[in-house]
């Protein structure tokens, strides 16, 4: 079994009387991992301790078998890209990346061709000479992953990375990710959308309130989502209708009706929703919409902590 390349120890961390994070005891193995919770989780305290630009209340971190705590040989190897900006906004994105570059002792003739090569990566290479203020979001997005690639890191920390990309650079960066992922980095992608993350990597942490409250593979996770009660709301003119062609199904756990709409209940969401067509169809009731209002990542955490 391979060494972890992050290990958090009983840390803990307030901001005043406010715990950001609880007690977290976590090893993270190498290849690329999701950490992931809702807003306000704890994902970036978690991101600022590990880069070293926060020291915890409590506990040890380590990365690649080092204190993170006032090591700069540590933060050679590492890159961050945070989820707010900061960027030197006269200065071109060329000149961004060589001026970083130069910071970490690389020779202006290298910095200037590492910089080029993380542009062309992230698609940058056409406004590398453009002032960064008249960059986009989805460029100042971008430009926050070229320069934390640029030094070529072995460990790489992601908070949002793909947050402001539209559709195409969303499949270009996960491209990248992947392919760093196969030359044997290691990349922590704190994120609080499941399916985004899902199509970059298998393993998971999940956070939430400061805790981690599960780790494993995406198989885990989903049936950690599966196993918590799914509410599923069907907007229809006729759900007392609806609901007794529902009733009585062993997938159906409860069902509430109101003017317009019918809320049901169940323990095994993606049987439901497989065989909700058909059941629509034969009842002949017309449903104008249908949502669940606890699909997303802080339904799921929200029943792993009270159960």
């Amino acid at each position: 079994m391979s060494e972890p390349v992050i290990r958090f120890h009983e840390v803990s961390k307030w901001y005043g009387g406010v715990s950001a994070l609880k007690s977290v005891t976590v090893d993270i193995p190498p290849g690329i991992v999701g950490l992931l919770g809702p807003n306000g989780a704890g994902k970036t305290t978690f991101l600022r301790i590990v880069t070293g630009m926060m020291r915890p209340s409590r506990g040890a971190v380590r990365v690649l078998g080092q204190p993170v705590w006032n090591n700069p040989r540590l933060y050679a190897q590492v890159g961050y890209a945070p989820e707010a900006d900061a960027f030197y906004e006269f200065l071109t994105g060329r000149d961004f990346l060589v001026t970083l570059l130069g910071i970490q002792g690389v020779g202006r003739a290298h910095a200037s061709r590492l910089a080029a090569v993380a542009l062309e990566k992230v698609d940058l290479a056409d406004v590398a000479g453009r002032k960064i203020y008249t960059y986009s979001r989805g460029m100042r997005q971008r430009l926050k992953i070229a320069q934390a690639i640029a030094h070529e890191p072995r460990v790489l920390f992601l908070d949002e990375p793909l947050s402001g990309t539209d559709p195409i650079q969303r499949k270009r960066l996960m491209e990248i990710f992947r392919e760093m992922g196969r030359q044997g980095r290691t990349i922590l992608i704190s994120s609080h959308v499941l399916h985004e993350v899902e199509q970059i990597t298998r393993n998971f942490v999940l956070i939430h309130k400061g805790r981690v409250v599960a780790v494993g593979d995406v198989r885990e996770i989903r049936e950690l989502i599966d196993r918590h009660p799914h509410g599923v709301v069907l907007e229809t003119d006729e759900p007392r209708r609806l609901a007794a062609a529902l009733c009585g199904l062993d997938e159906v756990k409860s069902l509430e009706f109101d003017t317009g709409r019918l809320k049901v209940l169940t323990h095994v969401p993606d049987r439901f929703y497989s065989m909700l067509p058909g059941l629509v169809l034969d009842s002949g009731v017309a449903v104008r919409e249908i949502y669940s209002p606890d699909d997303n990542l802080e339904a799921v955490f929200r029943y792993l902590v009270q159960s």
